[in-house]
C-alpha cells in the first residue's frame, strides 16, 4: 500500500468509528466524546492526505506527524478505556486494537518507504 492509501484508509476507520459513536451507522455505542476525538483524528488524517497530494516532496513528514497524532489520540482513547471513563465494549477494544495496529504498521510501513512510492 502507499503512503497516502494509507492515510485514505486510517481516514475512513476513524470516520467510521465516529458515525458508530454518533449513532449513525448503528445504535448502542453512542459516545460524545469518542465521536469527538475520532472525528477530529479522521478530519486529520484526511487534511494530511490532501496535503501530501499538494506538497509531494513533505508526504513522509506530513504522514508521519499526522499518524503519529492519531496514534498518540488513539492511545489516549484506550486510557480512558481503562480508567473507565468511555464505553469499555468489545466493540469498542476491538476497535481501538485495529487502530492501534493499522496506525502503527502505518508509521513503520511510511518510514520505510522509499521517495517514490510515497506518492
Amino acid at each position: 500500500m502507499t503512503v497516502r492509501l494509507f492515510l485514505a484508509v486510517q481516514a475512513a476507520v476513524f470516520d467510521m468509528a465516529a458515525m458508530v459513536h454518533s449513532g449513525f451507522l448503528v445504535h448502542g455505542y453512542e459516545h460524545l466524546g469518542a465521536r469527538n476525538a475520532e472525528s477530529v483524528i479522521a478530519a486529520v488524517l484526511l487534511l494530511a492526505l490532501l496535503f501530501t497530494a499538494i506538497l509531494p516532496r513533505w508526504v513522509r513528514p506530513i504522514a508521519l506527524g499526522a499518524q503519529g497524532f492519531a496514534l498518540l489520540g488513539t492511545l489516549v482513547g484506550l486510557s480512558m478505556i481503562a480508567i473507565g471513563v468511555g464505553p469499555r465494549t468489545f466493540f469498542d477494544l476491538t476497535l481501538h486494537a485495529t487502530m492501534v495496529t493499522l496506525l502503527v504498521v502505518g508509521l513503520v510501513m511510511t518510514h520505510r518507504a522509499p521517495a517514490v512510492a510515497q506518492r
